[in-house]
């Protein structure tokens, strides 16, 4: 049985399973790479249900909430992980440089090594859930002559996605996971509710927060709601939408379009996300071996110089230094204004020159974070509540 090509089949979302880097992986490791694509919510119940389906899970810290104690997953041993020691100190110790970052939601440190007795923890050990790789910190976009000058005087903030003068043109994110924290940091910023630890809401805060936004979608407020980045460019690009939570690749294609948008650095903070890989409990054998070397090749410097010109960070920036051009370093890393033009991961235009990111550098970005994506205790109450938002 020891002829032909190791398949391995990773199950994930649009955010990194792409075809340019399946193409890559495949030449570089010469396997057979077998991508299974669909919404967050969906990978994530397969993955829970399913173990057998995959071989590689590869999604965000969060979703480890659900299919760790399902059992689903093996750990992965970081003596197999040849740059584990690159890996930065945001993933393994919840600190960026001199910053704390964000202690709400599913901080993936907390969640990151495997103990003795199986449980997770912040405390190192050999053993991980997930192999930290690639993370962000998103905020909403806006048209830049779509909001008036008295919005702009107090500052980007979360409230804007409710603010009454954006009434019948925003748009929010239709995962109950992530589409509430966002409307959360709104009603929080708008201040409607206050919330005690809105990466972790209570029941009481769930009825409260639904009940506010059903009265918004039944004023007209929102235009609409998206489940992938393409959807969300596309609302933007239709003219539905001036305002909208977003996904960094979605700003790809709105400059592609060339509309006037800026991706907000909101005072209140960044909702952050962490993605990486993880391995399903019935990997063995070739096939385990080869989902190690695609682990290993996703911190060699090219995925990671991939990530960045869609506007992610990969957990071991330095090595895609090599990759990169110096001015695309200083500008995706060090939030320096482009010298050149830069490219997108398979265009050759995708940054202005003189253009500057928005939020400015990897340290102020992921420094600045409000809250992290997460899988509360209530996660399934909060579910059944923003389906019946959707349908209101």
């Amino acid at each position: 049985m020891h002829s032909g090509k190791v398949e391995l089949r990773v199950l994930g979302t649009t955010v990194t399973l792409q075809e340019h880097l399946r193409k890559r992986a495949e030449q570089d490791l010469g396997i057979k790479l077998r991508f299974i694509v669909d919404d967050g919510f969906a990978v994530q119940r397969q993955g829970v249900m399913h173990p057998e389906s995959y071989e590689l899970y590869d999604q965000w810290f969060h979703s480890i909430d659900c299919l760790w104690p399902a059992r689903a997953l093996q750990p992965i041993e970081t003596a197999r992980i040849r740059r584990w020691d690159e890996i930065n100190s945001l993933p393994r110790t919840g600190r960026l440089a001199r910053h704390a970052c964000a202690s709400a939601g599913s901080v993936p440190v907390d969640r990151l090594f495997v103990q003795a007795d199986g449980s997770l923890a912040r405390k190192p050990t050999a053993r991980l859930s997930m192999l930290p790789l690639t993370h962000n910190a998103d905020s909403f976009v806006y048209l830049e002559d779509a909001v008036p000058p008295a919005l702009v005087a107090q500052g980007e903030s979360w409230a804007w996605l409710l603010a009454p003068e954006m009434a019948g043109r925003a748009a929010l994110q239709a995962d109950a996971a992530i589409g509430a924290i966002d409307a959360a940091l709104a009603v929080e910023a708008s201040g409607l509710m206050q919330f005690a630890d809105i990466g972790n809401l209570t029941i009481e805060e769930i009825d409260g927060l639904i009940a506010t936004l059903i009265e918004f979608k039944r004023r007209g407020h929102f235009a609409g709601f998206w489940s992938s980045f393409a959807e969300a460019a596309q609302l933007m690009i239709a003219g539905k939408v001036a305002i909208q939570s977003i996904w960094s690749p979605a700003t790809v294609e709105l400059e592609r379009a060339g509309l006037r948008f800026r991706l907000a650095s909101p005072k209140e903070g960044y909702r952050a996300w962490f993605g990486g890989m993880s391995l399903s409990r019935v990997a063995h054998g070739r096939v385990l071996d080869a989902a190690y070397d695609y682990l290993n090749w996703w911190l060699e410097g090219w995925a990671g110089a991939s990530m960045a010109r869609q506007g992610f960070y990969i957990a071991n920036p330095e090595r895609s230094r090599d990759y990169l051009d110096p001015a695309e370093w200083a500008y995706w890393y060090d939030g320096k204004p482009a010298s050149a033009e830069l490219p997108g991961p398979t265009s050759k235009h995708l940054v202005a020159a003189g253009q500057q990111r928005d939020g400015g550098s990897y340290v102020a970005r992921m420094g600045h974070i409000a809250v992290w994506d997460s899988v509360m205790d209530e996660h399934n109450y909060l579910v059944r509540r923003w389906n019946e938002f959707m349908r209101a």
